[in-house]
């Protein structure tokens, strides 16, 4: 799910505020992840790649929730959800918490 937010202060504080955390930096985006539960996997989660777009002040975020960590070694597929009700779900609730 792709979201696009109106920046209104520094995107660490912002995604903080959600309860991320910075991952890291890859290319443009900024990677942030939310861990539910507390299984010791760090999975399921939610992932939040988030790229700045400075001409128009807004944060465009896509949102994907890993199920699983890949199978195996160097895997470049996972068990993710990208328009799940889930999904959906903590898109709203990123936008209540930032007052969107």
């Amino acid at each position: 799910m792709r979201l696009s937010l109106l920046l209104s202060g520094n995107i660490f504080n912002l995604m903080r505020q959600c309860g991320y955390f910075f991952e890291r930096k890859q290319g443009d985006e900024s990677v942030f992840v939310r861990i539910l539960g507390a299984a010791k996997s760090g999975y399921p989660r939610f992932h939040a790649y988030v790229e700045i777009d400075k001409t128009l002040n807004r944060a465009l975020i896509n949102l994907h929730l890993d199920q699983k960590k890949p199978s195996y070694q160097g895997a470049p597929a996972h068990s993710a959800e990208y328009e799940s009700e889930a999904v959906e779900k903590e898109a709203a609730r990123i936008k209540q918490i930032l007052g969107l």
